[in-house]
């Protein structure tokens, strides 16, 4: 956020224009029929408070869409519909830690992971990932960090900040410990070469965070969902009407939309395909640059570059090239400490900006010219 509040800054004193590689976020506009169902949400006076686990109809969608995507059985009551993920995040931590709890994730991972379980009283407990392994987050690593105070064992597949994908067969590995699983599911349908797996393919003692941000281009809407163990469904149920009430009532009606409008597969589709050709020219270009990639991303819109032979400090190196290059991104260290040494990049751009934007930073790295 500092890097992106820093480009702000520079955009509005007009020293230049920047290129944004540093966002999470879809460049895409929302498909318009899914804008559409909200807009007439909105006609009809669909602006009220909903039961606190969501519309019924949308819950029942997306039961529907994990039993023809996945072939895994879950129950409406079994899914909160909340505000993005990030409520979901809180719902599951608030209702599962008490003080001293572990939670397993992975070195590196999404930066708000550890801060949601440190603020409700939990410990991050950490398992190293190597570039040479592909970044996988393996079950003998794992294993190694179990303890009495384990609680659960967070997975993110495709990950941010890497792209990579946990195959079956480790996950399969992974359902078999004896905590419960929380499971990121939210770039499923971002993916260019093999398959995802949900975590309820391999048990039902899982939490899984979803949400229509990524796949439908709709980060705005602020629409993401739960499902829960049914023993944890009333407690988070409980929170959520404390501190959330409920999701808003016409983002749910786009909701809806995108998962049953056949029209939005279509849609969904072409953005997919558009990100599979900007991530095979990101890696091409960042290869050519001089950064090092052991193992093709093949999910989310990330590449995570080895950049330590242009600086062994990514936040300082990601400052510099913003102020030098004026093109944002993302320093390494943002994800954990082995995360240092790296960048991250995002593929969510236009194939014009990614060029641009990619030019400039290896004009800058190898000739130190600054963008007038």
């Amino acid at each position: 956020m500092e890097v992106l509040e820093r480009a702000h800054e520079i955009e509005k004193q007009e020293k230049g224009s920047v290129i944004h590689l540093e966002v999470g976020e879809p460049d895409f506009n929302t498909p318009s029929c899914i804008v559409e169902a909200a807009v007439e949400a909105l006609r009809q006076g669909d602006t009220h408070y909903t039961h606190s686990m969501g519309l019924l109809e949308l819950r029942e969608a997306i039961a529907r869409h994990y039993q023809e995507k996945y072939q895994v059985g879950i129950s409406p009551d079994q899914i909160i519909v909340t505000s993005g993920t990030s409520p979901a995040l809180f719902l599951i931590f608030a209702s599962l830690l008490e003080p001293g709890d572990e939670v397993i994730l992975s070195n590196p991972c999404y930066a708000c992971y550890p801060n949601f379980i440190t603020l409700l009283g939990g410990v991050p407990c950490y398992v190293e990932v190597e570039e040479k392994e592909g970044f996988q987050y393996t079950p003998e690593k794992i294993s190694e960090k179990l303890s009495r105070r384990t609680k659960a064992i967070l997975l993110n597949s495709p990950s941010n900040p890497t792209g990579n994908l946990l195959s079956a067969e480790t996950m399969q590995h992974i359902a078999c410990f004896s905590p419960l699983i929380i499971s990121d599911e939210i770039y499923h349908g971002l993916v260019y070469e093999g398959r995802e797996h949900s975590i309820l393919e391999f048990t039902h003692r899982a939490f899984v965070l979803n949400g229509f941000s990524k796949l439908y281009a709709m980060t705005g809407w602020r629409l993401g969902y739960v499902i829960a163990p049914p023993e944890f469904v009333r407690p988070m149920q409980k929170i959520q009407q404390n501190f959330f009430i409920s999701a808003s009532s016409f983002a749910q009606r786009g909701g809806i939309a995108a998962l049953t409008l056949p029209q939005v597969k279509e849609e969904v589709q072409r953005m997919v395909d558009l990100y599979n050709i900007r991530r095979k020219l990101m890696l091409r270009k960042l290869r050519e640059i001089g950064f090092e990639i052991t193992v093709d991303p093949t999910g989310a819109f990330y590449v995570f570059a080895r950049a330590d032979k242009f600086g062994k400090d990514s936040y300082k190196l990601a400052f510099d090239i913003l102020e030098n290059a004026h093109v944002a991104v993302t320093p390494g260290i943002d994800f954990g400490k082995k995360g240092e040494g790296y960048l991250r990049f995002s593929y969510a751009n236009s194939i014009e900006n990614i060029e641009e934007g990619l030019r400039r930073i290896d004009q800058y790295l190898h000739q130190k010219i600054p963008i007038c």
